[in-house]
């Protein structure tokens, strides 16, 4: 019973280190007197965005962070915590998280962050949080990148316009010239 009981653990903690391996960011808060609706419409906040929110003993999430190296948040697992990973997006899950922590200061409290493998502390999460989107940031990308082209576009169709009102011009002379 005893190595089935630590081979369940051990799958626990394989589980988290993949989800930590595979987040774009990790965000560790902690969480009390939320009651179930609150938390049921936060999760679907969550996958909505696909984000992740989930809750694991800390010893699991202690050993998964120090198999992959990382031993800076062993004195912050302590007490009832929630791991929020952002796969697709990483600002998704902190923007959420951080909007919630604001109306709800006693409810969850951020606490640090992960994000490109490094630890961050709970101010580089919050900061985070106010980024755009990567969707809005592509959109602005784009809006900028568009600018120059269409700037490029009306150049040319001026000088092409010019050199059609030029050969109407001297086609209406020769004409004229023909005519007289």
């Amino acid at each position: 019973m005893k190595e089935a009981t630590l081979n369940k653990k051990k799958a626990v903690v394989d589980e988290i280190r993949q989800q930590i391996e595979a987040a774009q960011s990790i965000v560790i808060a902690e969480y009390s007197g939320i009651d179930v609706q609150e938390i049921t419409d936060l999760r679907a906040k969550f996958r909505e965005a696909g984000v992740n929110y989930r809750v694991y003993k800390n010893t699991m999430v202690r050993r998964a962070f120090n198999e992959l190296g990382h031993d800076e948040f062993d004195e912050l697992l302590q007490g009832p915590n929630a791991f929020i990973f952002s796969d697709e997006d990483m600002v998704s899950g902190p923007k959420i998280a951080e909007e919630y922590a604001k109306d709800n200061e006693e409810k969850l409290i951020i606490k640090a962050g992960f994000i490109e493998g490094k630890a961050i502390d709970k101010e580089k999460v919050i900061a985070l949080s106010k980024l755009p989107s990567k969707e809005i940031l592509l959109s602005m990308l784009l809006r900028g990148l568009q600018g120059p082209v269409a700037g490029m576009a009306q150049v040319s169709n001026a000088i092409l316009s010019s050199l059609v009102y030029g050969l109407n011009a001297v086609k209406e002379k020769k004409e004229q010239e023909e005519a007289a």
